[in-house]
């Protein structure tokens, strides 16, 4: 495709799942996508070094907001032409999509565990030696990441979802 801005109406819609996988061809690929809900309404405009792995990311992150998606891929990777292009989709939908406002870091950052905590959590890790507050972190992690992989099987997805262990230590889980 040329480096030129496609309007977001021209793409055409892609499910997000196919038989539970992304559609194929887009790993590796640099580009610009528009995320949409079950109802078609968009929900966050990002773009990529590789375009597989931003979809698979927001697919963890957001699974219950990620139906459809339009992309165009890019052949000169540029963050400006890439952001212009962002602008322009936003301005032609009307109005800022959730994962571009408010809701912007949910759609963005590593999912932070420390979000869910129970009482009891928050306690035990309030209350622990400084040596064991690590231990504790990556416990909770471990129970988010087993609710966050139940909610992407539940949209049927069929991918291998591997978080950084590293960053379980500090409650956070981003994709390895």
């Amino acid at each position: 495709m040329a480096d030129t801005t496609p309007t977001l109406a021209d793409l055409d819609m892609h499910p997000y799942l196919v038989e539970g996988e992304l559609p194929p061809g887009l790993a590796s690929k640099v580009g610009i996508y528009a995320i949409f809900d079950e109802a078609k309404t968009l929900q966050y405009v990002g773009y990529s070094r590789d375009v597989s792995v931003g979809l698979t990311q927001h697919l963890v992150r957001c699974p219950q907001q990620c139906h459809w998606f339009k992309v165009h891929t890019v052949t000169r990777p540029s963050r400006t032409l890439l952001e212009e292009i962002r602008k322009s989709w936003i301005s032609e939908y009307g109005t800022i999509p959730p994962g571009n406002a408010d809701q912007q870091t949910m759609w963005e950052k590593p999912i932070d565990a420390k979000a869910f905590m129970t009482e009891v959590e928050r306690d035990e890790i309030a209350n622990a030696e400084p040596s064991q507050t690590n231990k504790l972190l990556k416990q909770l992690a471990r129970r988010v990441e087993a609710d966050v992989k139940a909610k992407v099987a539940d949209r049927g997805a069929q991918i291998p979802i591997k978080f950084n262990p590293k960053l379980k230590e500090q409650g956070l889980l981003a994709l390895k």
